[in-house]
């Protein structure tokens, strides 16, 4: 029985005689396994039903070929009398019947589907792989994001930490300040009681020669604040006059029953007067708060 050509085999399996002739040229006319698998690798390509042109040297377009090998063979033929039986045995092959044919396609289409669940089985395996990488892509990427948002947290906790500490810190301050100035106020007024003999007043009348310079205004070194909180109850201070208005404020945060995080200012009711935070800075003299006052805590 005469086997067909690759070409021929693929033109009976349907194949275009294009895709065909470029699958045989490519593979270099090695067989019909090789010129199948090219195909089924190559059948998505832009150019594989662009019209197929044979280079000069081609197995496709080897007409010189036919035509050198019987030369060749008749030359050799005539000096070894060999020629003739080797053309004899060529011309002596009978071409296939339609059963033969038939059976033949059918052994190359049962070839061909074996190639074909190969190729779907590799391509299987490679989709798997790469949805495994993405997979792990993924995982990796939702690490290093939980690892950032943990970086975050545990920032700003620490931030959190820092201004709670700072805060605590300054009312500490704020406390001994308080505390200082208490003690001092009291070793101050407390040791000045009066001592000694009292000095003897003449009687009569004392001429005005005599009475001296006319009394200066008293100058007040401390100012005793009343404040009234949110709720309407008092507190009482007593404050350095040069101390600014701030203090007054720090010291109602501590001593206040104001709730942690709310934001007050102070005013004066008579004349009425909303102090600014420019104020907070002035002393207390300077805004006419000496030697005493009444101060309002409002909402902002």
């Amino acid at each position: 029985m005469a086997d067909l050509t690759t070409l021929e085999s693929l033109l009976e399996m349907g194949f275009d005689r294009n895709r065909a002739e470029r699958a045989v040229a490519s593979t270099g006319n090695q067989g019909i396994e090789q010129a199948m698998d090219w195909l089924m690798e190559h059948e998505n390509d832009a150019d594989v039903d662009e019209p197929y042109k044979p280079p000069a040297e081609s197995i496709l377009g080897g007409a010189e070929e036919d035509q050198q090998e019987p030369l060749l063979g008749d030359t050799t033929g005539v000096a070894s009398g060999e020629g003739g039986q080797v053309g004899d045995a060529e011309s002596s092959k009978k071409p296939m019947t339609e059963e033969e044919k038939v059976e033949q396609v059918k052994r190359l289409e049962e070839l061909m589907r074996v190639k074909q669940a190969e190729r779907r089985e590799r391509e299987r395996a490679e989709e798997l792989e790469r949805e495994k990488q993405r997979r792990k892509q993924g995982q990796e990427l939702q690490q290093i994001r939980q690892k950032i948002q943990d970086d975050d947290m545990k920032k700003l906790a620490e931030q959190r930490r820092r201004e709670k500490m700072e805060d605590k810190l300054a009312r500490q301050r704020v406390k001994e300040k308080i505390a200082r100035d208490r003690e001092e106020r009291a070793q101050k007024f407390g040791g000045s009681g009066s001592s000694g003999t009292s000095t003897s007043v003449p009687a009569g009348p004392v001429s005005p020669t005599d009475q001296g310079p006319p009394p200066t205004k008293k100058e007040y070194d401390e100012s005793r604040i009343q404040v009234r909180l949110l709720d309407g109850s008092t507190i009482t201070a007593v404050f350095k006059a040069q101390e600014p208005l701030a203090a007054v404020r720090v010291y109602v945060q501590v001593n206040g029953n104001t709730p942690e995080g709310q934001d007050f200012t102070l005013l004066s009711p008579y004349p009425r007067h909303v102090y600014t935070e420019l104020d907070m800075e002035k002393p207390l003299k300077e805004l006419g708060l000496v030697p005493s006052a009444v101060l309002v805590v409002t909402k902002k």
